[in-house]
C-alpha cells in the first residue's frame, strides 16, 4: 500500500510540473481543500498544493467562491476555504468525466 501512495504522490509532481489546464487546476484546488475535512485549509496551504502563484489563485477562488464550489470563512484577518456538497459533486464528475476521456486514450 504504501508503494501505492508514493507512485500516487510522484505521478501528482509530475503532474504539477507539467502544463495543467484550468479544469485540472480547478480540480486539484477542490481535492486539497476537500482533503483538509471541516476545519477548511487556509490560502498559504493551497498556494503550496496547487502550486500557484498568489495572483493566479486569488482569481481561481474567486471563480470557485462565486460559483459555489467552496464557502470562503474570513476569521481575525485570514481566509479558510472550505469544500461545499455542489463542489464535491464537481469533484465527482469531473472523475468521472476524466475516466470516461481515459479510456478513449484521451488526456484531460
Amino acid at each position: 500500500m504504501y508503494g501505492n501512495t508514493l507512485i500516487s504522490e510522484f505521478e501528482n509532481i509530475i503532474r504539477m510540473v507539467s502544463y495543467r489546464t484550468s479544469m485540472q487546476i480547478v480540480a486539484d484546488l477542490l481535492t486539497a481543500t476537500e482533503q483538509s475535512g471541516q476545519e477548511g485549509i487556509k490560502t498559504t496551504s493551497l498556494l503550496t498544493k496547487a502550486n500557484l502563484s498568489h495572483s493566479r489563485l486569488s482569481k481561481f477562488l474567486q471563480n470557485l467562491t462565486g460559483a459555489g464550489l467552496i464557502n470562503k470563512i474570513e476569521f481575525d484577518g485570514k481566509n479558510t476555504f472550505v469544500i461545499t456538497p455542489k463542489g464535491r459533486q464537481y469533484l465527482e464528475s469531473y472523475a468521472n468525466f476524466s475516466s470516461i476521456a481515459e479510456s478513449f486514450g484521451l488526456e484531460l
